[in-house]
């Protein structure tokens, strides 16, 4: 069972997993990264069963014909947040005025791709909004998803970093230390949405896979991890 799933759902995904393969006896292959990406590597023609993006490139997809129509399911609203090293202190963020003196004061600021990533753009436009795009260029530390963005973090040996991307990547993530959800004038809340593939080879595990995701069975994990719902 493949799946091409943001990074902000993997956990989710790996929840489920024992169950779903001592169910099927079916192993699920799982590939995770920025949305951008996994829609891309879709469309290309990766094998795929079961894709776990934002709503609004699901419903694209459903359009284009690559996911099956009414096959849709929410997994929960993903907040997007700041993060900081474990241990580290926890500067206020709850305005535009203290998101900026953070920023200002971090010798590394690590997010997702600007270009694919959904907390990625997001924080781009943030930075631009405070100004603060161009003078603090050289302490942008990119990765393709905020997974990697916040292990790396986590493993840096630079003083004084902080990061941004999807609350459930920084919840998820060994090391690091979720601050807070973005000021509410930038407040972004993602519906991580699933949907079946019409190329599934199996649509009836497909479907299995798709109620452990977005069901009973995952929702402690994806609780845990900053899903809303």
């Amino acid at each position: 069972m493949h799946v091409l799933s943001g990074g902000a759902a993997a956990a989710v995904v790996k929840g489920v997993q024992a169950e779903f393969e001592k169910t099927t006896g079916n192993q699920i292959h799982g590939t995770f990264s920025a949305v951008g990406m996994m829609r891309d590597k879709l469309v290309s023609g990766a094998p795929c069963d079961v894709v776990i993006l934002t709503r609004p490139l699901i419903a694209q997809l459903i359009v284009s014909g690559h996911v099956v129509p009414g096959s849709a399911r929410s997994l929960g609203l993903v907040k997007t947040g700041v993060a900081v090293r474990s241990g580290s202190p926890h500067p206020s963020i709850k305005t535009r005025a203290e998101l900026s003196a953070a920023m200002r004061a971090a010798q590394g600021i690590y997010f997702p791709d600007p270009d694919k990533a959904t907390a990625g753009i997001h924080f781009m436009n943030v930075l631009k909004a405070l100004g603060l795009d161009e003078s603090l260029s050289s302490k942008f530390r990119v990765y393709p998803n905020g997974a990697t963005a916040m292990s790396e973090m986590a493993n840096s040996t630079e003083r004084d970093l902080i990061g941004c991307t999807q609350v459930t990547e920084i919840n998820y993530t060994e090391g690091v230390d979720l601050i807070d959800v973005l000021p509410s004038e930038f407040e972004l809340s993602t519906d991580y949405t699933l949907g079946i593939c019409t190329q599934s080879q199996d649509p009836e595990q497909a479907q299995l896979l798709a109620q452990l995701l977005t069901g009973a069975a995952s929702e402690a994990v994806r609780r845990q991890g900053g899903f809303e719902f």
